[in-house]
């Protein structure tokens, strides 16, 4: 089975002064179609820093990096941007909301970056909007809504361009458990019904025990 993501011998390190802090090293990993992966680890382990290297939002010191059996090339930015836009979708642990926005302005925000008209750009959030059970907050702004309700927001905006792959980096790090349970559950119902491929970092034990795959990365 090919995969969608494969990392071969990817490091990463950080310089501060003298002292080289080795934070990946000659990592490799494979995520296939359909998965519901988790990356699992210690606090200042490297989850974030493998799932920002993934999202293509960081760039490692060495190794290859195939998006469906494509090397990308990190020195291409414009490559890079192209396929974060076509491709993938994030949620991360502060919620990233613009406050003067409506949920449906918020969650429509990406699609200005493509070529679709007012109409289909407000279609397609309404949409999203509707799957993550937020038909009633369309015209609400984020300071009216939860902390559940907001990062219900974010994954539809997330998810309302089709995205093959969505990134979340500790999901429900800023939510109580009643709302951490019915956000990992709303992912893992995304997964199963939309056929969107997840990759979350979290130590939350909740979401951990979720994953169809666990990948554990211990400090290095």
């Amino acid at each position: 089975m090919n995969s969608i993501i494969s990392l071969k011998n990817i490091t990463k390190f950080y310089q501060n002064g003298n002292v080289k802090n080795t934070v990946l090293n000659n990592f490799s990993v494979e995520f296939f179609h359909n998965c519901f992966s988790i990356i699992a680890g210690p606090s200042g382990s490297g989850k974030s820093t493998l799932l920002n290297i993934l999202a293509t939002l960081d760039i490692p010191g060495s190794g290859e990096y195939y998006f469906k059996n494509q090397l990308l090339d990190f020195r291409n930015k414009k490559e890079l941007v192209n396929v974060r836009k076509k491709h993938f979708g994030f949620v991360f642990q502060s919620f990233n909301l613009i406050p003067v926005l409506t949920s449906i302005e918020n969650v429509e925000l990406p699609l200005t970056l493509s070529n679709f008209k007012y109409n289909e750009r407000r279609k397609k959030a309404e949409e999203a909007l509707i799957l993550v059970g937020l038909k009633d907050k369309l015209n609400s702004r984020p300071g009216q809504l939860s902390g559940g309700e907001q990062q219900r927001v974010a994954i539809a905006r997330a998810i309302v361009g089709n995205p093959e792959i969505v990134f979340a980096d500790e999901p429900t790090a800023n939510l109580d458990r009643e709302n951490a349970v019915k956000i990992i559950n709303l992912m893992e119902e995304l997964n199963n019904l939309q056929l969107t491929n997840f990759i979350i970092a979290s130590h939350d034990d909740k979401v951990i025990k979720k994953g169809k795959e666990i990948i554990w990365i211990e400090n290095q």
